[in-house]
């Protein structure tokens, strides 16, 4: 098969099952084709070492890297039409044992889900419909990488443009998802456009609603903080592992408890979690599992309102009086709505229903 049309099935074939990542991995003799589906690595097929090495040199020439350079990590990136698709792909290899690895994440562009498909728990999402109607104010999303905190901004933004009208203006590092209703400005340091210079000119855009990619460092965070207190409506992501988390990263970067009671309006922590299959229970299968179309959902806890502000203000009394992770999580999970590897891989350790099974005999049955 030539190479050309060999990568072209193996993109083809991993936008088809809705997978995030293709993986190349070097073996002694060839490489193996893995695909990112969800949480799992699904293996799609093996290359010899002929077919592997040169397509990873047409896969680098696509991204403009060089096809020469196989002792340092590159980078990459281009876009493409996959079944009348456009999707963005990111490129990225590091040297290895026996040869380079290569990963391709796959972004599509026209995705956007409906804010009613996200959660699993519909009510919390009213509560966040209710607070992005203000005019001001932030509105952060912490969780891991893969957590799907790009996917509800930008769900968030098109609900907000649709139907409140709101002009949108993003300044991204780089540019997730290009949308050709948002104005996007991508970050370029190298070009001496950086968030502070990018952010002095979108203000001249009139905006009425801004999307900062995300908060890294102590320049980002006062940045989202002065875009607050211009009476703008500010989103924004920070990797924190829940609410208090993210409150604590902001103080660690010199943000102060009044400049945060003058802009935080809510706190949205996240996990993505798989859903048992109805067919095969947890256990659900390769074949089943990748032509699944419900797979997973998010769970959410939001730290807002007055116990935000009990929170900020150091009221011990109320200090965990929102409705956490944990919660969620064990709810979810007593009603059949959570597999147990996904249960175990957020919150660890034996299941309050199999403590509870273990003491009255009784077990956790999904099974349809």
């Amino acid at each position: 098969m030539p190479i050309k049309l060999l990568g072209n099935s193996i993109l083809h074939e991993a936008s088809v099952q809705k997978a995030s990542d293709i993986h190349f991995i070097p073996i002694k003799k060839g490489g193996i084709v893995q695909f990112r589906i969800d949480d799992r690595l699904i293996e799609h097929r093996t290359l010899s070492q002929e077919e592997y090495i040169r397509v990873l040199a047409h896969f680098k020439y696509s991204a403009r890297m060089d096809i020469g350079e196989h002792r340092k990590p590159q980078s990459g990136s281009m876009d493409v039409m996959i079944n009348n698709v456009n999707v963005h792909l990111r490129f990225s290899s590091i040297p290895s044992a026996f040869n380079e690895s290569l990963v391709i994440r796959l972004l599509p562009q026209q995705e956007t889900l409906t804010l009613h498909e996200l959660s699993l728990f519909p009510h919390m999402f009213q509560k966040l419909l209710s607070l992005i109607k203000r005019s001001s104010g932030l509105l952060l999303f912490s969780g891991p990488t893969g957590s799907g905190k790009t996917t509800i901004l930008y769900s968030l933004l098109h609900h907000l443009q649709k139907n409140y009208k709101r002009q949108v203006v993003t300044l991204e590092d780089p540019v997730e998802r290009k949308v050709d209703s948002f104005l996007q400005m991508e970050i370029n340091e190298k070009a001496g456009l950086t968030y502070g210079e990018g952010f002095k000119s979108l203000l001249r855009h009139d905006p009425d609603v801004i999307m900062i990619g995300e908060i890294r460092d102590e320049s980002t965070a006062r940045l989202v903080i002065r875009a607050s207190l211009t009476g703008h409506l500010v989103l924004s992501t920070m990797h924190a592992a829940d609410c208090i988390g993210c409150i604590e990263r902001l103080r660690e970067f010199g943000i102060q408890e009044t400049e945060l009671q003058q802009t935080l309006m809510s706190i949205v922590s996240q996990r993505l979690i798989s859903i048992p299959c109805p067919f095969c229970g947890d256990d659900c299968v390769d074949f089943c599992f990748k032509f699944r179309t419900y797979r997973r959902a998010g769970i959410y806890e939001m730290l807002c309102n007055q116990e935000l502000l009990d929170f900020l203000s150091k009221v011990d009394s109320n200090k965990h009086a929102y409705k956490n992770l944990s919660f969620y999580f064990n709810h979810a999970f007593a009603a059949g709505y959570v597999t147990k590897e996904s249960y175990e891989r957020w919150m660890g350790g034996e299941t309050k229903s199999e403590k509870k099974g273990l003491e009255t005999g009784f077990s956790r049955d999904i099974s349809l």
